[in-house]
């Protein structure tokens, strides 16, 4: 048997060369927070694929800890935008999206992972993974799984063990989820704008009263609200204008 037959397969999927950088350049740069819509509608059809672009958002373990809630209802839509603040970007948005962090569904989404695995077999280390991943991010009834975390990663670093970030309290695991919906919210914003389509990220919203509206648990957390629809030739109130990179960038 010849050394080609018996090497065990892998799977590879080359990356594409033919991206146009100019056109990523041009959605990145003219992606604005824009604070007033025209009343024209996004097409359902865009506006999925916009929203099945969001999920392709990279995340940890493949959990996907997060829900994107449409709020096309008119009297919840009125409710949000109440919640908003009664900001223009919220009266004048087509559509209205919540975007929630999520540490409720940890174990679905383990156990998704390996019903869902995209070949016949999952191999064994996938399977002892998505047995033990869980536990890098829940913390317990009255925090004894985190307190207990943090106890035996203090001994295992004492050793000089290398660990990875875990969450040792409930608000490192709200921290680790909200990161990566916000991730998604960019894929989400950024797939608007090149289909020719704005937005706006507002973070300033009652927070109990949009809880209510969307009857969320104490394990579903609102990152942000995003205000889509058409820029309207007013929609943005000042030039954009960042601070000077050295300010942020280093190199060491």
């Amino acid at each position: 048997m010849s050394q080609e037959n018996t090497e065990k397969k892998r799977y590879y999927e080359p990356a594409p060369q033919d991206i146009d950088v100019e056109n990523f350049k041009k959605v990145i740069q003219s992606r604005r927070s824009v604070r007033k819509f025209t009343e024209k509608q996004i097409p359902t059809e865009i506006l999925d694929q916009c929203l099945d672009l969001a999920l392709l958002a990279p995340n940890s373990s493949n959990l996907q800890p997060w829900t994107f809630y449409i709020v096309q209802n008119q009297a919840k839509k009125t409710q949000l935008i109440k919640a908003c603040l009664n900001q223009l970007a919220a009266k004048t948005a087509a559509e209205l999206i919540v975007c929630v962090a999520r540490t409720d569904r940890i174990d679905e989404m383990s156990k998704r992972n390996i019903s869902e695995f995209p070949f016949p077999e999952v191999p064994p280390i996938v399977q002892r993974y998505y047995k033990y991943i869980p536990y890098n991010y829940k913390t317990g009834y009255f925090n004894a799984l985190g307190n207990f975390k943090k106890v035996a990663f203090k001994v295992a670093r004492s050793m000089n063990k290398q660990l990875p970030v875990t969450a040792f309290t409930p608000a490192d695991a709200k921290l680790w989820a909200s990161k990566t919906t916000a991730l998604a919210c960019e894929n989400l914003v950024l797939s608007l704008r090149a289909f020719g389509f704005d937005s706006c990220m507002m973070e300033g919203f009652d927070e109990p009263m949009l809880r209510q509206i969307l009857d969320l648990n104490d394990q579903q957390y609102p990152v942000m609200v995003i205000g889509a629809g058409e820029r309207a030739k007013d929609g943005v109130f000042l030039p954009q204008y960042r601070f000077d990179r050295d300010l942020f960038i280093q190199k060491i």
